[in-house]
This record gives C-alpha cells, structure tokens and sequence, in this order.
C-alpha cells in the first residue's frame, strides 16, 4: 500500500472554519484527519504542499516513522502550524490502519477500557449575566449531559481583571445551587488572567467544586504554573497550547496540573499524544481532551479516550450529527451525556469531499479583548 495523495479540505460552518486532510492511497483506502489551529488556512494549505513529497509513495502503516520524517524533516522541529498539519495527517494515518485491519482504530491502541466516554458541552457564552447562563446549564442537565461549562465573563470587548472575577464567582454560586452537588463545573479562564488575580479566583471558587479550572494562566511559561498550584487546591487542567511532548514536559513531570488538555489535532496526533498520556499517568494526571473542533477531531478522540485508563472527560461543544452531516454523514452516537464506541473500522466515519467543497470557508478573526484602558488583553 502507498500513499497517492493528500489533499487538504478547509471548511466553513456554524459561523467558524474547519480544517480536514484526505490521505489516499492506491488500495482506495482514504483516511480522514482535522487540523486544530483555526484561521491559518492559507498556512495550512502551503504545510501540506511541503509535506506531499515526503508522503507520497510512501507506506501509510508506518505511522511512527512518517511522524518523526515529517517533525524533524525540516531541520527546525515543528511548530504549532506544521504541527497542526502533522497532527491531521497522523490522525488519517491511523484511520487507514484500522480500514486496512478491519477493526477500530481503539482496538489498535489496546482495545476499549471502558464502554463509553463521557463528555461536557459548550454552555452560554462569556457574557456577565447570570440568568442565561443558569438556563442552559439546567438545559444541558435535562438533556442527560454530566457536566457543565463555561468560560471567564467579559463585557462586550471588554475584560477587566476584577470584574470578570467577581462575575464569575457569581456565576459559579448560581450554576451550583441550580444544578446541585452531582453536575460537574468546568470553569476556563482562556488563559486572560495575570498570575496575581487567577490565584484570588482559584482560592474562592474552591467552595463551589470545580471539577477544574482550566489554562487560568497563559502558556508561553509553564512554571507560572507553580504559582498557582502553590496557593490553591482547586484542580488545574491546560496543555491544549502545546504541540508535542516536550512542551508538557515542565507542568507534567513537576506536578503542575492534574488534567492534561491534549489537543489531538495540535499536539502531533494520535501518534504524540499517546506519549503524553502514558507520560502523564506515570504522574496520576488525568486526560481532559481539548476538543472544540468538528467531527473528525470528536472521533478522533473518542477512540483514544476508549483506550486511555487515565481518563477524565471528553470535551464535546455540541451533540454528535448536528454539524456538517453531509461532509461526515455518519458520526458517533451519543446517548445521556456519553459517546458510544463505534463499530465500524477505522475512525467509523464517512467523508465527502464534494458535500465540504459546497462549503466555502472565510477568513476569520478572533474577537480581540481589552482592558478599560484600551490597551490588548489577549484574544
């Protein structure tokens, strides 16, 4: 078997773009990938032109050596964008394993360790109100979700340090007392707080019994980390930021976080974040998968979470067969708060090429925050 082509697919629904990668090969055997890195299309696209002649004519099943020729190809190891590339096609490497096996791809990966995944949605957004936000959680709760989810409130463009906090907590007491002591919180800071003021967060929101907070830091320094497990006891999840092993090495091997965030379609795929799970369990860090992407990566991770024994939660913004249903017509079943184990080999999913044609992407920019001052807070 030898790989024919690669071709990359930007896609745009629901008011944001995705990005899958098409591996062929000449048994007509196709696996299908998704990159993480959102709004880099253009970039994307030139990575996988770079990467085609060191992929074509090659054999698909030796997904380890494919990975290392294509990181350290280029001299310099990659970097977040061609990291993002690497990760789609490692990802489509492993569905044409399990198609060309007959089995799925977690039976590749070990076989199932548990008989399904449990998941947490996207709730409202990250406005200062209370009342929306307590709706849908108790909406997510009546439609079986186990958990809940949201993120640092901001006034429009605006996000102040101190309100936001304030906001927050009170949102926190309302989700709590609305949803009662058996739905789990998550709580993401999206990394907009200083040190100073997300350890003051951390330490009150601790009453309420977050099941994490996640990235209350920005991660260009991991050992900023060190600051705020010192001082809280409140559970800590980040790593969606890295792009391989190595970048999670500090807040993993000194005990920085208790859930690794791993983006399986930033981090190097499959193939990478394998490492970084056993790497963490060796530490009794729980997987937390980073997933607010489409279809692919959702199944992509799903299977991993089917074989992982470290595992904790799969994030999952929305139910599966409710976005891009002609591009993946067949997608993972979720009942009561859970995905189920596909059946069918490879991934389990359908990929139509002309269906994500009809579907044109547009350039996007991220909403771009800042303080009362004018000055830039992040993203």
């Amino acid at each position: 078997m030898k790989i024919t082509n690669v071709e990359g697919y930007p896609v745009g629904s629901n008011g944001r773009n995705f990005f899958f990668i098409v591996v062929d090969t000449d048994e007509g055997i196709y696996g299908v990938g998704e990159c993480g890195i959102g709004n880099r299309e253009h970039a994307h696209l030139g990575v996988i032109e770079h990467f085609k002649p060191l992929l074509i004519g090659q054999d698909p099943r030796r997904i380890e050596h494919l990975w290392q020729v294509l990181f350290r190809g280029g001299f310099f190891p990659a970097g977040r964008i061609a990291a993002s590339v690497l990760s789609g096609i490692d990802i489509a490497l492993w569905d044409i394993r399990g198609k060309a096996l007959g089995v799925p791809v977690y039976d590749l990966l070990g076989g199932l360790v548990r008989e399904r995944v449990v998941c947490y949605p996207h709730n409202v957004g990250h406005a200062m109100e209370i009342e929306p936000l307590v709706e849908s959680c108790l909406r997510t709760r009546e439609e079986g979700w186990k958990f809940v989810r949201w993120g640092l409130p901001q006034d429009g463009n605006i996000l102040e340090p101190q309100p936001a906090i304030r906001a927050a907590l009170r949102q926190m007491e309302a989700v709590r007392k609305a949803v009662g002591d058996e739905i789990e919180i998550c709580f993401d800071v999206h990394t907009r707080l200083d040190p100073i003021d997300s350890i003051q967060l951390c330490r009150a929101s601790e009453q309420y019994r977050p099941y994490f907070i996640e990235d209350p830091v920005r991660s260009e320094n991991p050992s900023s980390y060190r600051l705020i497990r010192q001082q809280t006891a409140v559970p800590i999840a980040a790593g969606e930021h890295f792009a391989n092993k190595w970048e999670f090495k500090e807040v993993i091997e000194n005990d920085l976080i208790d859930y690794a965030r791993v983006d399986l379609c930033i981090v190097g795929g499959i193939t990478e974040a394998r490492k970084v799970i056993g790497w963490a369990e060796t530490h009794y860090i729980k997987l937390v998968t980073h997933n607010p992407l489409g279809p692919v990566s959702s199944t992509a991770c799903l299977h991993v979470n089917l074989a992982c024994s470290n595992f904790g939660v799969q994030e999952q913004p929305r139910k599966p067969g409710t976005l891009l249903i002609d591009v993946i017509p067949v997608q993972p079943e979720w009942k009561d708060g859970y995905l189920l184990p596909p059946t069918q080999p490879g991934l389990g999913i359908e990929f139509d090429r002309e269906a994500a044609r009809k579907h044109p992407w547009q350039m996007r920019e991220h909403v771009r925050l800042s303080r009362l001052d004018g000055s830039f807070t992040n993203w």
